[in-house]
């Protein structure tokens, strides 16, 4: 019976050697990246997503957290010497999270430039305290 040596990790050497590992794959649920900052006025997001139409993303804002989900498909065409090669990536990808501050859900703006989505949200404004009042007590 010849010897067979043990390899852990021998199935791991297949899943690396493939190809397709190279490049996004787009095709699974994506997270892109996201920064939420505080101003004094607003709460502002902004969601890196390059390629991505604007008019496929969808906003919302409910019981405090921020959700961008939308899809994304991008169509690369490449011809070379003796061979056509077409790359399709598509997919689609969400990404909720927890808002700081209480926001104005009727006067979120959002704007998208340079494959960045900014998302502008108004803080509620808190009642302001009062001057301090000093009460007698009557006895």
């Amino acid at each position: 019976m010849p010897i067979i040596p043990w390899r852990p990790f021998g199935d791991l050497d297949k899943f690396f050697s493939d190809d397709e590992w190279l490049f996004p794959v787009w095709h699974l649920k994506q997270e892109p990246a996201m920064d939420i900052y505080e101003t004094d006025k607003d709460v502002v997001a902004k969601v890196n997503l390059p390629g991505v139409d604007p008019e496929k993303v969808e906003i919302s804002v409910e019981n405090g957290m921020l959700k961008v989900s939308g899809k994304m498909e991008e169509k690369q065409e490449e011809k070379k010497k003796d061979y056509y090669r077409k790359e399709i990536r598509y997919g689609s990808f969400e990404r909720i999270a927890k808002l700081p501050a209480e926001v104005k859900e009727k006067e979120i703006e959002a704007t998208y430039d340079k494959g960045v989505l900014e998302i502008v949200m108004p803080k509620v404004e808190k009642a302001k305290a009062e001057k301090k009042i000093k009460i007698k007590v009557k006895k």
